[in-house]
């Protein structure tokens, strides 16, 4: 149940702060990786590092803990590891470019905000 809490806070938190295009995936059933990977979009640097420390910010006022942070200083992919969470926060470009959901499409898309 911790990981659908945490699901919770992390769309909540990138909805709030106006990531665009959340998208969710559950890839419960077809890697033992992680449960879901969220997906979202920042219009700048400063947007980007701001959508992360929010989800951060929330996340860890829950009690929870970040298992890794990457590219936060680049801030064109940035990924923040909660273990059964995965969130990536891209910019346009970047994300067009690894296309995730693709990636992930076996998955089950289960949610989307901000389109």
């Amino acid at each position: 149940m911790e990981t659908e809490k945490i699901y919770e806070i992390v769309m909540d938190a990138l909805e709030e702060k106006k990531a665009l295009d959340i998208t969710a995936i559950d890839v419960k059933k077809i890697t033992s990786l992680t449960d879901y990977f969220v997906i979202a979009t920042g219009t700048s640097d400063r947007h980007r590092k701001s959508l992360a420390d929010e989800v951060e910010d929330k996340v860890e006022k829950a009690g929870y803990q970040i298992v890794s942070k990457e590219g936060y200083e680049k801030a064109n992919w940035i990924l923040l590891d909660y273990g059964d969470i995965v969130i990536s926060i891209f910019d346009k470009e970047t994300r067009s470019k690894f296309n995730l959901e693709r990636l992930w499409s076996d998955g089950i898309l289960s949610e989307i905000r901000n389109k």
